[in-house]
């Protein structure tokens, strides 16, 4: 149900999408938006967007919980980008964000802002959005706003105090759901990324079946075709059938209709109470006398012992956090991944939630940093040390914590000092926002990423790599040709990684230890 990486599929309405929003940018139209239904793929497209805009000629930046004051989203924006943003109000906060736009506009780059879930914006946060988009030169502006929400944010944009933002929006896109032949597609090429390879398979009939459930939302697609692969496996079958398709749909709306019982039980139940509660008090104290049932004898009450509720993990997070600072946390996890390099810690002043700073030290310990965001499974295939950045809901900034270990399904998360929490997949999700901080050896010295086209030493030892880890059977020439990237390609198809044929970071990573040249710390298993 994350929007892996490794999964994306385009449909043509994606493609679209895609392509309106790559247009609004690159013509600095000054506000994009993208809406769509629940489950369309709208954070899919967002990810793909931010995926494709290359770091050298783009800044972006992404909020994903939008339920914030005005104050509080400008401190965030500030955040995103790495300016200063604690104890500032909005005036000093809007002079630093200015004066950083005006840099990066001097040195050629776009600027982009992306606010995921945007119909949850309050009518005084979107007017401060307004303001903030008043950011621009002579020709043309300087932050270019993506809002990203379900249709309701178009009713939002359309009150009358929000008219002067909604007729600033010039590129505006509707993410519609699949067709059925999309549908067709997307199930062929999800199954075939996850391995299979003509089994299991599903029919015509299947995929209508899922097809007519879902609506052609990819969200819907998802959870229908699972449960026909489940209902296929228990029959020991290796062809989803439109008989087998519809045991599996029956299933989740069974599901879903147990789900909606409870509530709706639990709803007649609280109205009973209140009905009796009500003629209790109008009958007045003597029924309420009769209906009270007697009071048991004292040796017949049983003697039960009472097993504490466990709290949630991420309460269990925000409990350790809660009193420490976002720079306290960051040491910590910065500390918690020195030790798992066996490098020295960082002491002194040093403000490591200053990802910059955090970097430096990083560095200077000769170790390369990769800045990972995606989602869990891109993150654990590295197999490395990381630092996840957090958010918890009871929690007005960040928090880091480092990932140390996965062992059966569990997470170990170094939060402070000698005090750890085992987690799982799901309930991490739940805190983690998809940044995360991966160090990494690179005693060949490559550069962040290695582009086809190119030459010398630094594709020589690419190559040797690649054909250490079995991916390249060429000769090595130094030179960055179709073979070599063809090779890369294979290379990153076999670890998840999306085959684009350019050997950046995860891929090196990877390569070096396929290679067995990493000398790196794994996760335990």
């Amino acid at each position: 149900m994350t929007p892996d990486p490794r999964f994306l599929f385009l449909s043509e309405g994606h493609r679209d999408a895609l392509a309106h929003l790559a247009y609004g940018i690159d013509h600095r139209t000054g506000f994009i938006a993208l809406t769509g239904e629940i489950g369309a793929g709208k954070t899919t497209v967002l990810r793909a967007l931010l995926t494709q805009l290359d770091p050298d000629r783009y800044c972006t930046a992404l909020i994903f919980n939008p339920c914030l004051s005005a104050p509080d989203l400008l401190r965030a924006v500030n955040r995103e980008f790495l300016l200063p943003s604690e104890g500032l109000e909005s005036p000093a906060l809007l002079e630093a964000l200015n004066r950083f736009l005006i840099r990066q506009h001097e040195k050629g780059k776009i600027v982009v802002l992306v606010i995921d879930e945007a119909q949850n914006l309050r009518p005084e946060v979107l007017e401060q959005i307004r303001l903030i988009s008043n950011l621009e030169t002579d020709r043309e502006k300087l932050l270019q706003i993506v809002l990203s929400g379900q249709p309701e944010m178009v009713q939002l944009l359309e009150r009358k105090e929000l008219r002067q933002l909604n007729q600033r929006i010039v590129v505006r896109y509707h993410l519609r759901p699949m067709t059925p032949h999309d549908t067709s597609l997307y199930i062929l090429h999800r199954m075939k990324v996850a391995g299979a390879k003509g089994t299991p398979s599903f029919t015509k009939g299947s995929v209508q079946r899922i097809y007519r459930y879902s609506g052609g939302l990819p969200r819907l697609v998802n959870i229908a075709a699972d449960r026909s692969l489940l209902a296929a496996y228990t029959r020991n079958a290796q062809t989803v059938t439109a008989r087998i398709a519809s045991v599996g749909i029956a299933d989740v709306k069974s599901e879903r209709a147990s789900r909606r019982w409870k509530v709706l039980a639990g709803a007649g139940l609280a109205t009973a109470m209140l009905a009796a509660a009500a003629g209790i008090h109008f009958y007045g104290q003597e029924l309420l006398e009769h209906f009270r049932p007697p009071a048991p004898a004292a040796a017949a009450q049983p003697v039960t012992a009472t097993v504490p509720t466990p709290e949630p993990p991420p309460k269990k997070l925000e409990a350790a956090w809660r009193g420490s600072s976002e720079e306290a946390s960051a040491r910590a996890a910065f500390n918690a991944l020195a030790g798992a390099w066996n490098i020295n810690p960082i002491e002194g002043p040093a403000d490591l939630s200053d990802p910059r700073t955090m970097e430096r030290a990083v560095r200077e310990a000769g170790l390369s940093l990769c800045r990972f965001s995606g989602n869990l499974g891109g993150l654990l295939r590295l197999d490395s040390p990381a630092i996840l950045e957090m958010r918890l809901p009871g929690l007005p900034d960040r928090r880091y914590a480092a990932l140390t270990g996965t062992r059966e399904g569990q997470l170990r998360m170094d939060v402070f000092p000698g005090e750890t929490a085992t987690i799982t997949a799901l309930d991490l999700e739940q805190c983690w926002t998809g940044r995360a901080l991966v160090a990494w050896k690179n005693p060949l010295g490559f550069p962040d990423r290695l582009l086809p086209g190119s030459s010398g030493k630094n594709v020589r030892d690419l190559q040797r790599l690649l054909a250490q880890a079995g991916a390249y059977a060429g000769q090595v020439t130094g030179r960055y040709d179709r073979q070599t990237v063809s090779a890369v390609r294979e290379f990153q198809s076999g670890r998840g990684l999306e085959p684009d044929g350019i050997a950046g970071q995860q891929t090196l990573i990877l390569l070096y230890r396929a290679a067995d040249r990493a000398g790196s710390p794994g996760l335990e298993r």
